[in-house]
């Protein structure tokens, strides 16, 4: 983890789940972390969890969803620190239902707008600064996102194409001294699934599995 001591992080979807567990980890080798998520009192609660371990941490709320929002985000962050060394793309929202049974469409415009292109809007305004600073972009897709899962048809899309998109620009980016390094987690013990969309486009509020 010494790696990471004193660089610029931000991290989508850090009000909960991996992106919450993982700036209060990288606040014990005093990151300087920036919390990116909708929920602002959430983000609050873990800013002080990370300063009380050392660590500088700037609050900025975000829906990834809002172009010009992640346009914002980026430019805090240099305002702030002056630098980016690494852009988590972590933000996410999921579905569990068959397709032909669920009601609300727009709920895949959603998963898309939130999975796909709010890691593009980030990637494309952090990436100047990724590049000054030869740094590291993490894309946190899905098993999900390497293969289709039933109930998952509209997130596993969205992570097939985040990470069609990801593996390109890494091949562009091959000489410019920024990583691209793509995540594929399982099943993790998080928030995702007591939020996913049920098949009426409903948050399901519960998780259907047991993690």
């Amino acid at each position: 983890m010494n790696k990471f001591a004193y660089k610029v992080i931000i991290i989508t979807g850090a009000s909960s789940g991996i992106g919450r567990a993982l700036a209060l980890e990288l606040a014990k080798v005093q990151a300087r972390i920036v919390l990116a998520a909708r929920s602002e009192d959430d983000l609050r609660e873990i800013a002080v969890r990370c300063r009380e371990k050392g660590a500088r941490a700037l609050v900025v709320p975000t829906d990834v969803a809002e172009k010009e929002q992640c346009r914002h985000l980026v430019e805090k962050t240099i305002e702030e620190y002056g630098q980016i060394d690494i852009l988590v793309n972590n933000a996410g929202i999921s579905m569990w239902a068959y397709f032909e049974e669920f009601e609300d469409l727009d709920r895949f415009d959603e998963m898309m707008q939130v999975n796909y292109m709010g890691a593009v809007y980030c990637t494309k305004f952090a990436l100047p600064y990724l590049k000054k600073s030869k740094g590291l972009i993490v894309a946190v897709s899905s098993l999900a996102g390497k293969t289709g899962v039933p109930t998952r048809s509209g997130y596993s899309a969205s992570k097939h194409a985040m990470v069609g998109f990801f593996e390109s620009i890494r091949v562009e980016l091959m000489d410019s001294g920024v990583d691209v390094s793509l995540v594929y987690p399982g099943f993790v013990a998080t928030e995702i699934r007591k939020r996913a969309f049920g098949e009426d486009g409903a948050p399901l509020g519960v998780s259907p599995i047991q993690e």
